[in-house]
């Protein structure tokens, strides 16, 4: 996987983050650089787990699907994406101004269940793993502290057009590993 393919997809999965700081930005009166670094490694935290736990699940399982794992990591990328693109058009939560573990833990895990799939893909397309979560973990974190800022500044404007970009975007790189291994694109 080229970086700039990575860079795409740590893009695609940061948009349920910043989504989600946005709306925690706008949940409070004044930003501190206090919140935007909590949310930023909460999400960015795991972000970056998520996959790496989907790549030892994935690994393990590897050699019993490896014939269709192109189909898989298709099917995957664009029910994210597609998940993604139906919460943009939903109605914006409720929101909570509370930056602690028992606000931003479930947010943080929520919005980083599709990074596990991702990290399904990511064994069947033998991707070096340590740093592919390590640059998700990275994107998702700065996106994550410019969410809070932004959203404190701009309201919840972009926050579903983050999230339609971000299915989107998964949607055609799920397209892009299945026309590449059946010999459409180069």
């Amino acid at each position: 996987m080229q970086i700039w393919e990575l860079f795409i997809i740590a893009v695609g999965l940061s948009m349920d983050a910043f989504a989600v700081a946005v709306c925690k930005g706008l949940s409070v009166r004044k930003v501190s650089p206090g919140h935007a670094l909590t949310a930023g490694l909460y999400f960015g935290g795991f972000q970056a787990l998520m996959p790496l736990l989907g790549y030892f699940l994935g690994t393990q399982f590897e050699s019993l699907i490896q014939s269709v794992d192109h189909w898989i990591a298709f099917a995957l990328l664009g029910l994210i994406g597609a998940n993604m693109i139906r919460e943009s058009r939903s109605e914006s939560e409720e929101l909570n101004d509370s930056f602690g573990p028992k606000a931003m833990l479930p947010l943080a895990v929520a919005t980083s269940i599709d990074a596990l799939a991702v990290g399904v893909t990511f064994a069947f397309l033998q991707v070096q793993i340590a740093p592919a979560v390590a640059f998700i973990g990275v994107i998702t974190f700065a996106l994550s502290c410019l969410g809070v800022k932004l959203g404190n500044v701009f309201g919840a404007k972009y926050k579903s057009r983050a999230e339609l970009f971000g299915g989107i975007v998964l949607i055609l790189m799920g397209a892009k590993i299945l026309l590449e291994h059946l010999g459409v694109l180069g």
